[in-house]
């Protein structure tokens, strides 16, 4: 009982302990929330600052330059925008395909790469991981890769082009396989394999439900990556009915720029007025508004298992 006794005490004496330790005073606490507050304003305000200049006229733009109390409000710039909706509408849809079925298509194949070398007991885990990490100091440059793909797998003009070079991300490989062997105890895959379980149901049943935190977070940084990819696009699609939301974009303000810088190519006093009135700013803004909207939407749907990820593994028993 003396025993007992001493041991309740001290977990009661510990566990004060660390009440005192995860305990701040007010004025830290009042501390934390400035900065907090401070940082939130910092990161928000410049999206806000895209937000008015895209609804600010040209005019307001040109006198009072970049504010968030413009002196005059205008939607030239989403009605240009609009004069091209059509292809608009073929550009997000495609875009949207391509991002959500290449990052499905991805994150597999990822997964299936790093559960693999993630197996101790696999005999050639150690040369893929080698030959994954060369890819990663090396590569074949522009050319060549332009090469391949156009003259040897024929890509160029079709949808592959957007979905099969840049399947396999190194880095991302690398963060599951990392992630694989520090969440997942290998007394589980022992358990499953006496079950007579094989590579694919463990994997499937067991590696996939378990990996939530870590897929999560390699999806979102290859749909960022994805749909923010406007150089594939502008190298290898020529079909309108193909070209990703971002390569149009650029495109458009490309011409825009363009026709603004040598309006006075234009022979009529009409085609000049009108190549000057061409929105230029809040053009570019209302692109930049259109392009991150789906991101700040999808964000939130990936935030819980980022919590989920930074919370795993840090009680061990």
């Amino acid at each position: 009982m003396d025993r007992q006794e001493k041991s309740r005490k001290y977990s009661e004496r510990a566990g004060k302990n660390r009440k005192k330790l995860n305990r701040l005073s007010t004025k830290w606490n009042l501390a934390f929330s400035v900065i907090l507050i401070f940082t939130a304003l910092v990161t928000f305000l410049p999206l806000v600052l895209v937000i008015v200049i895209s609804f600010s006229s040209t005019d307001s733009i040109n006198r009072a330059g970049y504010t968030f109390f413009p002196q005059g409000w205008s939607l030239e710039g989403y009605a240009y925008l609009l004069k091209i909706g059509e292809q608009m509408v073929k550009s997000y849809r495609i875009t949207i395909i391509y991002s959500v079925v290449g990052t499905a298509m991805g994150v597999l194949v990822m997964m299936l790469y790093a559960y693999v070398i993630s197996q101790k007991d696999f005999w050639c885990h150690r040369q893929l991981t080698w030959f994954l990490f060369f890819t990663m100091l090396f590569g074949g440059g522009l050319v060549s890769s332009y090469i391949i793909n156009v003259r040897y797998f024929h890509l160029k003009d079709t949808i592959w082009i957007l979905l099969l070079p840049g399947l396999v991300g190194a880095s991302n490989v690398i963060i599951l396989k990392t992630f694989l062997r520090t969440s997942i105890p290998e007394a589980l895959f022992d358990a499953a394999k006496i079950d007579g379980a094989g590579h694919f149901t463990i994997f499937f049943r067991v590696v996939m439900p378990l990996s939530k935190a870590g897929i999560a977070t390699v999806a979102l940084f290859n749909f960022v990556g994805k749909w923010n990819d406007w150089f594939t696009g502008m190298l290898y699609i020529e079909n309108p009915n193909l070209v990703p939301l971002q390569t149009l974009l650029l495109k458009l303000q490309g011409s825009v720029d363009y026709l603004k810088t040598n309006s006075g190519l234009s022979g009529t006093p009409d085609g000049l007025r009108m190549l000057k009135t061409i929105p230029t700013t809040n053009l570019r803004m209302a692109c930049t508004l259109v392009a991150i909207l789906p991101i700040l939407f999808a964000y939130p749907f990936f935030q819980r298992y980022f919590v989920n990820g930074m919370t795993m593994g840090s009680i061990k028993e």
